[in-house]
């Protein structure tokens, strides 16, 4: 009597419940590192902020000219100081970068803490004697930012703080003394 053959292998039930399991599993791996995102968009802001930084020193030093940035709450933005109209102006035609809704920016200069709040503009000719020409020109936003770049290669001593407002959330800090390029760390937990 010939013997039937049993073929070697997994039935198709069992490979299907293989891949539900493990199709599980991967979901709850994705939900698990749902702030993972915003602490990488954290780190990546901070490095950013560093580099641009290290950029505009190098910039500064090369073109003998005074860079700055400025800081708000929503955001920051690059500005160089034009000696000609004794004002600082936006670099290039760019807009001011502006940070997600949920991240915090925190500005030390010096080791004392700036309150970042919307730039404020001037009216440097409130009774109307000069022309229009200079009235238009002083009627622009009159703005200094608070991180100066110097062309001698120094920069204001500063400690920029990049946080996430949510419950949880990671914290990086972009610092230097004033003479070193900015370096972006990781601020540790307190537990």
């Amino acid at each position: 009597m010939p013997q039937a053959r049993r073929a070697g292998g997994f039935t198709l039930i069992e490979l299907l419940v293989v891949i539900v399991i493990l199709g599980g599993l991967v979901g709850l791996a994705v939900l698990s590192t749902g702030n993972t995102s915003s602490s990488r968009e954290i780190r990546d802001e901070a490095q950013r902020v560093a580099t641009l930084i290290s950029l505009m020193a190098d910039e500064a030093v090369l073109d003998s000219r005074e860079y700055g940035l400025l800081f708000d709450r929503d955001g920051y933005r690059a500005m160089s100081y034009d000696e000609a109209d004794a004002r600082w102006r936006d670099v290039g035609d760019r807009e001011a970068h502006q940070a997600p809704e949920w991240m915090r920016l925190e500005l030390e200069l010096d080791g004392t803490p700036l309150q970042l709040v919307a730039p404020v503009k001037r009216e440097d000719d409130p009774a109307g004697l000069s022309d229009d020409e200079d009235r238009e020109r002083r009627r622009a936003p009159r703005v200094q930012p608070q991180l100066l770049i110097l062309s001698s290669g120094e920069l204001s001593p500063f400690t920029l703080t990049l946080s996430d407002q949510r419950p949880g959330g990671s914290r990086w800090t972009v610092s230097s003394d004033g003479f070193r390029m900015p370096r972006a760390e990781p601020v540790e937990q307190r537990r």
